[in-house]
């Protein structure tokens, strides 16, 4: 059975986008949030070869780190024409400066080159993996996606990173148009829809009250 999760937990990411997520997804359920960048944790290196292991890695030097339970996220883009890139590069690919838009013309630049223009040629998804971890070593992990289409030139200035570009499938709008309610809002309120939600959704079934 997956342990309980309460009180104060820290949230292992120092991207104040993911963040505000996050403690949005959490505060229902009376958890206390705290940022490893408000607590000055140190970032660890990021050295695993999947979204799954990268929030392991997070989740961990974060509970040891302030001795509470820690929850990290690890997320990106995967574009199927280039290979699932950028996949767990995602953020590193926007450079210390977090400029996505510059980003978001070097995945078109690709998309371009590799001659994918037509709709079903620009296949991607998002993944989003989540770790829990508590000081004594335990562990719960999740993982939720959500495929969509690529457009350009990119549409709405809501979210962050790659949402004005990426089209969830069975909508008109991309991420980038939807208002934080519709894009991770849960139910009753919202449906879920984003990739971050729907791990959420699977953590909070098992961990959260």
């Amino acid at each position: 059975m997956a342990r309980k999760l309460s009180g104060r937990v820290v949230v292992a990411t120092h991207n104040p986008g993911k963040l505000r997520e996050l403690r949005e997804l959490l505060s229902p359920y009376g958890v206390e949030a705290v940022s490893a960048g408000e607590l000055n944790l140190p970032e660890p290196e990021e050295t695993g070869t999947t979204f799954a292991e990268n929030a392991r890695i997070k989740a961990r030097a974060a509970a040891q780190a302030a001795q509470l339970p820690a929850f990290a996220d690890d997320s990106g883009l995967t574009v199927e024409v280039l290979g699932g890139a950028p996949g767990i590069h995602s953020a590193r690919l926007a450079g210390p400066d977090k400029d996505f838009a510059r980003t978001m013309r070097v995945i078109e630049e690709k998309l371009a080159a590799a001659g994918a223009m037509k709709p079903e040629q620009r296949r991607a998804a998002f993944v989003s993996a989540l770790a829990l971890a508590w000081p004594d070593g335990h562990e719960e992990q999740f993982e939720g996606r959500v495929d969509g289409t690529l457009v350009w030139p990119p549409r709405g200035t809501q979210g962050f990173g790659y949402d004005p570009m990426f089209l969830p499938d069975g909508h008109a709008r991309t991420f980038g148009e939807m208002s934080a309610e519709e894009k991770h809002g849960l139910p009753p309120r919202g449906k879920g829809l984003s990739h971050r939600a729907r791990a959420f959704l699977a953590l909070a079934a098992a961990c959260l009250q």
